[in-house]
């Protein structure tokens, strides 16, 4: 962003009317590459939010309960002496990195990390309702990823 900065302010120089010092113009215009950045990356959270109710619409009839061939299931003993491997731990990354951002960061964060959904939802700036939302079709996914590797249940 300071690269761009500098840069629209070579291409824009002419605009300079020494109204105010160089420096506070070069941080005003910083100031709106900043705001840019960031209103990008929220239209493509929600975006995401949209790409998540796609992707798990497989799981769920349309009375909104589970199909029977997608609902959850004890995993055998096998697959939980698994959970301790090198294997599973290689497995559980691929699968988080396919999540989108904000699902993976949630994820994370509540399982990994052990945070409370408070703490979660005030560092992430999310309603409660959206962040259960964003770690149920987590688990969801990250379920569907670790049977597709390898990790079948009963």
């Amino acid at each position: 962003m300071v690269q761009d900065t500098f840069l629209a302010a070579l291409r824009n120089s002419e605009a300079f009317k020494g109204e105010i010092s160089e420096k506070n113009w070069l941080f005003l215009i910083l100031k709106n590459k900043i705001i840019d950045h960031y209103k990008k990356k929220a239209s493509k959270i929600v975006t995401s939010l949209h790409e998540l109710e796609k992707d798990i619409e497989d799981f769920f009839d349309d009375s909104g309960h589970w199909k029977k061939e997608h609902g959850p299931q004890l995993w055998n003993s096998d697959t939980e002496s698994a959970t301790n491997t090198n294997d599973f731990r290689m497995i559980l990354e691929n699968c988080l990195n396919r999540l989108q951002e904000l699902s993976r960061i949630c994820f994370v964060m509540k399982y990994l990390d052990e945070k409370e959904s408070d703490e979660i939802c005030k560092e992430l700036q999310i309603t409660s309702s959206n962040y259960w939302v964003l770690i149920h079709r987590s688990k969801l996914k990250i379920r569907n990823c670790l049977e597709k590797n390898g990790m079948k249940n009963n």
